[in-house]
């Protein structure tokens, strides 16, 4: 490769993180310009979410998604280790609590184990009190593979290498303009010009935005979701060792809150799915008025919302009830009460969603001759981003 080649990455979270390390590892000489608009790396998805290192159970076999979770929870794994960034393989239960998830369970199982995890089994009973004394269940899936991690640590460390290795991260430069003038593009941002030959957007939450400041059609749109937490007080932490999980209900295309326990201690609670008033909604009072307009105008939100009303409905109810929020989380741990719970972090999922009202499940990439948007990086995007970052580089058409 020519060592004048260069790469413009818009987007400082895990994914574009994971790139740029990747794109170093494979092109040492090439220059690499990372731009990020908020004042640090990983200031929105790559650090709102539970921490978990996801190993592959859920995921259609042959899925991005599958490939992914499994190869980068491997790569993740080796890269704390190496880095000594704090993480910890502690296993995670799925848990049947009703007879008709049974059978779910079993597809999860088969799921799993064609995708490769290892470890796997079904229990019941005493054995699902052995490894979660509290928990209520008919039958499990115990997944031993999965852990928890410190993203944060990650993304500070991923960018640290970064810099190290010759690539220039740029912090407070949101890009406000793109321009492809002879095969080299020109992005204007609130500090500056910048410029290189291939243009790469990982920009999550403004994945669409930018994609169409390049030039693209907004045949997807994303769409925020904002996923809130409770915490347990310290009192009802001993109720939780590691990771609950439900049995995911196929009417709903979210997975249903959980019990986490995270690596800086602790148990998390939650999320929920309600809509966010913004793109960057963390707060129920955050509003933001062009990202309204944007969601409200797009005709899959409402024929989303059509689809799942129920679930729209259920979903704002929690954000607004502590007491229906316990609910949910007493199918798991019946012995959970409202005052074993307060109020916790927030997180927003950046959705891409069709103008059917479908959700984009899995990993979309559009790749152009000089440029590679990623329009779609759900969970498991923070275990596998560096897997993702491998992936990508392996698409340049360079």
């Amino acid at each position: 490769m020519s060592i004048h080649k260069s790469f413009l990455i818009i987007g400082g979270g895990l994914v574009g993180l994971a790139t740029a390390y990747r794109l170093l590892e494979r092109f040492p000489l090439a220059r690499i310009t990372l731009l990020e608009k908020e004042a640090t790396v990983g200031a929105h998805q790559s650090t709102h979410n539970s921490g978990v290192l996801h190993a592959g159970l859920y995921y259609a076999p042959g899925s991005a998604k599958a490939k992914f979770a499994v190869s980068g929870i491997q790569q993740m794994t080796k890269f704390c280790q190496t880095e000594g960034i704090p993480h910890e393989i502690c296993g995670k239960l799925v848990v049947a609590v009703s007879p008709e998830e049974v059978p779910r369970l079993d597809e999860l199982l088969r799921r799993g184990t064609a995708n490769g995890l290892k470890g796997l089994r079904k229990i019941e009973g005493n054995d699902i009190r052995k490894i979660e004394p509290h928990v209520n269940g008919l039958a499990a899936v115990h997944v031993p593979e999965e852990g928890i991690v410190d993203y944060r640590q990650v993304c500070d460390r991923l960018a640290l290498r970064i810099q190290e290795r010759g690539g220039n991260i740029i912090t407070r430069a949101k890009v406000k303009c793109l321009e492809l003038r002879a095969n080299t593009w020109l992005a204007t941002t609130t500090i500056g010009e910048y410029d290189a030959n291939f243009l790469i957007n990982c920009a999550g939450l403004q994945c669409d935005l930018v994609a169409k400041l390049a030039g693209e059609n907004r045949d997807i749109r994303i769409v925020p979701f904002r996923g809130e937490y409770y915490y347990l007080k310290p009192a009802a932490q001993h109720l939780v060792k590691n990771l609950v999980y439900p049995v995911p209900n196929p009417q709903f295309p979210f997975l249903g809150v959980h019990f986490t326990r995270m690596i800086q201690g602790g148990i998390e609670a939650g999320p929920n799915a309600v809509l966010a008033f913004a793109r960057e909604g963390y707060q129920l009072s955050k509003f933001d008025t062009r990202d309204m307009l944007d969601i409200l105008l797009f005709p899959g939100l409402w024929r989303f919302l059509r689809k799942y009303p129920a679930m729209a409905c259920t979903e704002l109810i929690q954000s607004f009830s502590k007491t229906h929020f316990c609910i949910l989380l007493q199918r798991l741990i019946p012995e959970i009460r409202t005052t074993d719970l307060s109020p916790g972090s927030a997180g927003v999922r950046a959705q891409a969603m069709k103008p059917s009202g479908d959700l984009v499940d899995d990993f979309h990439l559009v790749i152009r001759q000089n440029a590679l948007h990623v329009l779609n990086a759900p969970s498991p995007a923070a275990t596998a981003s560096l897997a993702i970052g491998e992936h990508i580089v392996n698409q340049l058409p360079i």
